[in-house]
């Protein structure tokens, strides 16, 4: 082992031959408990037994802005940025975007087309009108300075463009004939137009679609012409900066060799990221700033000093307690001593649809793996409160909850029999409030229906210490001053036996 990652036994907290236990309740904050608070409403006896039984054990803990390395306070938290620091602009800024569009000019760009892709789930959904709206707008101040400017194609996140860990690639597909072909089942002259038409609700009465369920759509000329299509010589810019979102696209512009799906046609351009997408494998080869290089996370320290370990969740979240927890490393940093188990997940299928998930098969498969004795630490992720969260359908989300309340038990349970220990915490809040407030807090409503929120949250989240194997008096330090997630990290590492290195903050084990 290299010196500098040998850890020293923890003063209070021995190593055990027993399992250690991490669960990641994906998009679980604690806020406000009113009808509109899904975590607050599910039923959900464990969860909630955690701080009332052990109140020297449970703290909440902050899992946005500058506590998880965000520009400001003002910055939501997310899966990706919550997962490195226990180890915002969260895909995207349009103040970014506007700047390469005036700096493209500036430098003499006379033809500049974009490709936009709506969210509605890490922002307000239904914010894409405006958004769209500000667009056309500066595109039209850009043609005032001699550059044809234009919107020419788009669609929503979930549908088009934008799959992770090789899910579907069918939602690549439909965004690389829209950006690329100028292929899509919907076309329109008008940007604006397009969003307002394809968000409209598919029966009267009916919710508007969700902005990041919109189908492909084109932007043609009068004469049904594509505006934008990508041709050979052509210079792409990729200004998502969200890796696991768009890793797969980039390869599908970039790799010659590549079988993701049928192209059609592969133009010969520069292709260019606003930052790396994957730095191991150089993709893409052009980019304003690397990856994020993360040192020493939490999971190269534990298997550093010979600890086992088993990562499972399905595949929506897989990454998260891979990739994202590794400091965004792909692979093993010792495959004899590691083993990440990948749970498919639904295709096609909306998760409101199904707001259980595959939490039933990430429960049996950890559970096996507790049990097997071949790992000394198990880690997994639900993804049900954020996935479900994000559909801002208030009564799948409580489902949700509630159905992970229930494996969550199972696990403590297995845990407990096997006389080891474990810790509960999450990497943002979203599933604990489903509605829009107004600036006072008041929730908001339209046409007497509440405005659904679908996007994650300022709540800070709950992190739970227990287990049999967890010696007499160990409890949290509820002195820090404002602690955060970055604060799991070494606590993690105490709670498998060792001191926490000594650039990592502070551990929430009180000393």
């Amino acid at each position: 082992m290299p010196e500098d990652f040998k850890l020293p036994p923890h003063k209070l907290i021995p190593a055990s031959d027993k399992p250690f236990l991490v669960i990641v309740l994906d998009g679980f904050g604690e806020d406000q408990e009113d009808e509109f608070n899904a975590v607050y409403r599910a039923e959900m006896p464990c969860l909630n037994s955690l701080k009332k039984n052990a109140p020297d054990k449970y703290i909440l803990v902050k899992a946005h802005g500058t506590a998880v390395g965000l520009p400001s306070d003002a910055d939501m938290g997310n899966s990706e940025v919550g997962h490195n620091a226990l180890d915002g602009g969260v895909h995207s800024r349009y103040d970014q975007l506007h700047q390469m569009l005036t700096g493209a000019v500036k430098h003499g760009a006379k033809k500049i087309r974009v490709h936009t892709l709506t969210d509605g789930r890490d922002c307000d959904d239904g914010s894409s009108v405006k958004h769209m709206k500000l667009l056309v707008k500066d595109l039209k101040e850009l043609e005032k300075e001699g550059c044809d400017a234009k919107v020419a194609s788009g669609g929503g996140r979930m549908r088009v463009t934008m799959d992770r860990y090789e899910s579907d690639w069918n939602i690549v597909k439909r965004g690389y004939e829209a950006h690329v072909l100028g292929e899509a089942p919907c076309k329109y002259t008008d940007p604006e137009e397009a969003i307002k038409e394809l968000r409209k609700p598919k029966e009267s009465g009916g919710k508007p679609i969700s902005d990041q369920w919109l189908e492909s759509f084109v932007i043609t000329d009068d004469s049904g012409k594509p505006v934008g299509t990508i041709e050979d010589g052509d210079a792409v810019i990729i200004f998502n900066f969200r890796a696991d979102r768009v890793v797969e696209i980039s390869k599908a512009l970039e790799y010659e060799k590549f079988d993701g799906f049928e192209r059609k046609r592969f133009p010969k351009i520069t292709l260019a990221g606003v930052m790396q997408y994957d730095g191991e494998l150089k993709l893409p080869k052009i980019y304003l700033v690397p990856p994020p290089h993360i040192e020493k996370p939490t999971g190269q320290y534990a298997v550093a000093n010979g600890i086992s370990t088993y990562a499972v969740s399905e595949s929506q979240k897989i990454g998260h307690v891979t990739f994202f927890w590794n400091g965004n490393r792909s692979g093993y940093f010792n495959d004899k001593l590691e083993k990440y188990h990948e749970i498919k997940s639904d295709q096609n299928i909306a998760f409101n649809e199904k707001p259980k998930m595959k939490c039933r098969e990430i429960t049996d498969d950890a559970i096996a793996a507790l049990k097997s004795g071949k790992w000394k630490h198990v880690r997994l992720n639900f993804p049900n409160p954020d996935m479900v969260g994000h559909t801002g359908d208030l009564e799948a989300t409580i489902e949700a909850c509630s159905a992970v309340d229930k494996c969550v038990k199972e696990l403590l349970d297995c845990v407990d029999e096997l006389g080891g220990r474990w810790l509960v915490t999450a990497d943002h809040g979203n599933a604990e409030c489903m509605v829009q407030r107004d600036k006072k807090g008041k929730p908001m409503y339209e046409d007497g229906k509440h405005l659904p929120l679908t996007s994650h949250t300022l709540a800070p989240v709950l992190v739970a210490i227990g287990g049999p194997g967890l010696p007499e008096g160990v409890k949290f330090n509820h002195k820090l001053d404002t602690p955060g997630l970055a604060n799991v990290g070494p606590t993690i590492l105490n709670l498998m036996g060792f001191e926490a290195p000594p650039h990592m903050e502070p551990t929430l084990i009180a000393s």
